[in-house]
């Protein structure tokens, strides 16, 4: 049983920084790929961003270049650095987890957090 808390969320002017975290209870953390999901009221949930075990990461074309996922194994924490931040990017930030990549990517990941509101104002 793996359980997510997602933090760092807040109203931000349209071209500014905030950094996410996502905190992991359970075994193996490691083992298992983490992703980024946001929902806008009104509209489907979307992949965001992903990283694997392997440090591999994947990102939607939106973010590309201004978000950046990274973890920390040994703080059981995975991060989604949001610069340049637009008001598009408005939504709840949800954290996911999953022992398979594919599976985090494609949002049927076996766990998942509370989610955490990010506000952009133009």
């Amino acid at each position: 049983q793996v359980q997510l808390v997602e933090s760092g969320g807040g109203l931000v002017q349209a071209g500014g920084s905030l950094r996410l975290s996502c905190a992991a209870s359970g075994r193996t953390f490691s083992s298992y790929a983490m992703g980024w999901f946001r929902q806008a009221p009104g509209k489907d949930r979307e992949f965001v961003a992903a990283i694997g075990w392997s440090q591999n990461t994947h990102y939607v074309d939106s973010v590309k270049g201004r978000f950046t996922i990274s973890r920390d194994n040994a703080k059981n924490t995975v991060y989604l650095q949001m610069n340049d931040l637009k008001p598009t990017d408005t939504a709840v930030y949800y954290c996911s987890a999953d022992r398979s990549a594919p599976a985090v990517v494609a949002g049927s990941g076996g766990y998942w957090g509370q989610g955490t509101q990010v506000t952009v104002s133009s």
